[in-house]
């Protein structure tokens, strides 16, 4: 099986709606990192799963999206709870159609610290 993965960074805010969470519950920023891993047993005509350039166009107009902003004022988050999950999920969709990638050779792995992540795969 071949992998690629790139990674980067950006921060962006969100609260947390539906219960209780403390100061979570209050709008506050996060350093995020995104990994996005794109596997497959075959490889293109040119000996490549993607082209980088255009995996790091995708995941760089997708952190653009979100980048400097607060996630609960975003479409994708319209009255639901901002959660890593989601959020892994939903940047997840935006490189999918960016990158015009199939979806089950596609994982995103998030992190909001140094030590705390979520993953999304189909």
């Amino acid at each position: 099986m071949y992998q690629l993965a790139i990674t980067r960074d950006f921060i962006a805010q969100h609260y947390l709606i539906g219960g209780d969470w403390g100061d979570e519950n209050f709008n506050h920023s996060h350093h995020y990192k995104v990994e996005v891993l794109i596997e497959s047993s075959q490889l293109n005509e040119h000996g490549y799963l993607i082209d980088i350039v255009d995996l790091e166009n995708a995941l760089s107009e997708t952190i653009g999206d979100f980048r400097e902003k607060t996630l609960n004022d975003l479409a994708p988050f319209h009255n639901i709870n901002p959660s890593l999950e989601r959020f892994a999920k939903v940047i997840w969709q935006s490189i999918l159609e960016k990158a015009k990638l199939h979806e089950n050779t596609l994982s995103v792995k998030l992190w909001e610290n140094e030590t705390d992540w979520a993953a999304y795969r189909a």
